[in-house]
């Protein structure tokens, strides 16, 4: 074996080990993630889940429908992730051509001039191109060609980081999924707040109008001297006030009818509903299925998990940048200093071929650097991964208590409302009969009021939690 060779191969073996022995040498913070979730929400294990229900037969409103199939192809947020998922996707083929082979055609154009009192400027001027010419003092030169790279990608890291492109374009897709679920209950829930406006606003005029009446009354009590003007006056206060509160809640619906109107992204108009059946809206047996199935089917987590992914293979990539690379250059062409001599063979014929074995050896701080936080990101990754588990689990128990909550809490102002509904013709018979006091007819009138404020407030809660309890088990993006 010739001197040459073995000095090759000694150097290659001290690049290989050097950087694996200064890469062993570094110490890392390592942790694996905790996958485990409880068996049950509670005490049931049954496995049927509403998330694997569409959305279209979820929803039953088709006004509510109409809305949300022109936010998912309208919103101009969801259009903007779209965008992200193009733009991860580009870096998927990046990265991909990454570890292809690069092949460059080049066409060039030059003059050299070399000074004579040089070695190579006097050696030209001794040379002859032609016989009696010696070599020009101003040469041109004229090069046609093709060359080719290829980095040899022996530890896989441009693999790994290509791998970590397409985990975090996949992730993307799960964002956008996220988001679709998202914009499905904003949506559903703010068009469930407006027919709850709706409802209080109608409540408010019906209570006007006996409120109105029962200020009638007082004015005749005052003629007939059982009452003073005081009593008047109270009654004319309590109408303007719920008169001026009329404006307050239209406030609200306009308000609440535009945040509609840009999550469907439209200019303001209004929201069609049917606000009339609101109060009869059915409240429907939640089957939220078991903790597990929420590793499937919640979008959020499903991102956080391929980010998780990503991030380890990114580990992996940085790593290697320890290690020797190897790049292979080759290049043929044509190259002369005159166009005429261009495509002459053998004579103006070129050709190189070399391959490299680059190792970094001293000053490897910014390597360190990145991959030290590779694995911080990949710590960070997989906290998040825990956190995004933990969030999704306790958010649905969360729903599930208050759809059981508002249940029992409805049934009870339900029974509430009947009463002071009765209770204000009751006072208004025994003021009449001077029996009761005009505060008592002002007081039931007031609680009366509040009390089926709160039922409209108790049943939108209910809605609103059918609706959170569907996007927090995962579903709306299927």
């Amino acid at each position: 074996m010739s001197i040459k060779r073995k000095t090759i191969q000694y150097g290659i073996a001290f690049c290989l080990s050097f950087s694996l022995l200064a890469c062993n040498s570094l110490k890392l913070n390592t942790r694996s993630e905790n996958k485990s979730v409880p068996e049950s929400f509670g005490t049931s294990k049954d496995t049927a889940n509403l998330a694997y229900t569409k959305w279209r037969d979820y929803f039953k409103d088709q006004q509510l429908i109409a809305l949300i199939d022109s936010a998912l192809s309208k919103n101009q947020e969801l259009n903007i992730v779209l965008q992200e998922i193009q733009i991860a996707q580009n870096e998927v083929r990046a990265r991909k051509g990454a570890y292809l082979p690069f092949l460059n055609a080049e066409v060039g154009a030059g003059v050299d001039k070399t000074p004579r009192y040089t070695s190579r400027g006097a050696s030209d001027a001794i040379s002859e191109i032609k016989p009696g010419t010696a070599t020009p003092e101003i040469l041109p030169n004229y090069l046609l060609g093709l060359n080719v790279s290829w980095e040899a990608d022996i530890w896989k890291k441009l693999r790994n980081s290509k791998k970590a492109a397409v985990m975090k374009y996949l992730a993307s897709l799960d964002g956008k999924n996220f988001m679709v679920t998202n914009l499905i209950s904003e949506i559903a829930n703010s068009y469930y707040e407006l027919e709850a406006l709706d409802n209080q606003l109608e409540i408010l005029r019906n209570n006007i109008e006996i409120q109105q009446n029962a200020l009638e009354i007082v004015k005749l009590e005052k003629i007939a001297a059982k009452v003073t003007e005081l009593a008047v006056r109270k009654f004319e206060a309590e109408v303007l006030k719920n008169q001026s509160r009329q404006y307050a809640i239209l406030q609200q619906i306009t308000v609440t009818e535009n945040k509609i109107n840009f999550l469907v992204g439209r200019f303001p108009q209004p929201v069609n509903r049917n606000s009339k059946a609101f109060k009869d809206l059915p409240i429907d047996t939640i089957m939220a299925g078991i903790p597990s199935q929420l590793l499937e089917n919640r979008p959020d987590i499903k991102q956080a998990e391929k980010q998780l992914v990503a991030a380890k293979l990114d580990v992996k990539a940085s790593k290697a940048e320890f290690y020797p690379s190897l790049m292979i250059t080759a290049g043929t062409g044509y190259g002369a200093f005159n166009p005429r001599y261009l495509m002459q063979t053998p004579q103006s014929f070129l050709y190189n071929i070399a391959g490299g074995l680059v190792a970094p050896l001293i000053n490897r701080n910014a390597i360190k650097a990145n991959y030290y936080t590779a694995n911080n990101k990949q710590i960070q990754a997989i906290y998040l991964y825990e956190q995004t588990v933990l969030k999704a689990h306790i958010e649905v128990v969360n729903q599930l208590a208050a759809i059981s909550n508002l249940k029992k809490s409805y049934a009870l102002k339900e029974n509430q409302v009947a009463a002071l509904t009765e209770s204000i013709n009751i006072s208004t018979t025994l003021f009449k009969s001077a029996r009761a006091d005009y505060m008592e007819v002002l007081l039931t009138q007031r609680d009366a009021l509040d009390s089926k404020f709160e039922l409209i407030e108790t049943k939108k809660q209910q809605m609103v939690a059918q609706v959170n309890i569907y996007r927090t088990l995962g579903g709306g993006w299927r």
